[in-house]
């Protein structure tokens, strides 16, 4: 796992137990994978120039505690202790302001994509070490705002394997 510090994350409300893993899929350019854009978005260093996508959210001030890349590559940028801004206006079970007591970890995909074997193999394991109660893609803590990681996200393989390993 590599460490790359993200300035986007705070500290948690006092005595909030981290319960849930919302899931994420991000690409920048927005259908392109590879390259550091992710990262510089991440630590505030995207320049805005270098595609006309990024001069829309050059500006954004976001963060995941964690990125899947395509090869299964693992980036941390904010500690399991911190709060990361990965879910924004959000609600998960009757609790409001998801980033509060949740881990984002974000696949680099798109919705529409099939998302890869190599992804599916970090997630697990990681979901798996973090041993939360609850898994949710995005989608779901923000309906309606939010659509990732999509239709093309294979659920039924991630849970299949947690339910394995907690048997």
């Amino acid at each position: 796992m590599r460490i790359v510090d993200s300035p986007n994350q705070d500290e948690r409300p006092p005595g909030t137990e981290v319960t849930l893993a919302v899931i994420h899929s991000i690409s920048l350019p927005p259908g392109e994978f590879g390259g550091d854009a992710i990262e510089r978005l991440f630590t505030n260093r995207l320049d805005p120039a270098a595609h006309p996508y990024f001069a829309q959210i050059a500006g954004l001030r976001v963060s995941a505690h964690f990125l899947i890349r395509r090869d299964g590559e693992l980036v941390q940028f904010v500690p399991i202790e911190g709060r990361a801004w990965h879910a924004g206006a959000s609600r998960w079970r009757g609790r409001s302001r998801c980033n509060d007591f949740s881990v984002g970890i974000e696949l680099e995909g798109i919705d529409h994509a099939p998302f890869e074997p190599a992804q599916y193999a970090v997630l697990i394991g990681l979901l798996r070490k973090l041993s939360l109660r609850e898994i949710a893609a995005h989608s779901d803590v923000a309906p309606g705002r939010k659509s990732d990681p999509g239709a093309h996200f294979d659920w039924a393989r991630v849970l299949s394997a947690l339910s394995t390993y907690n048997t």
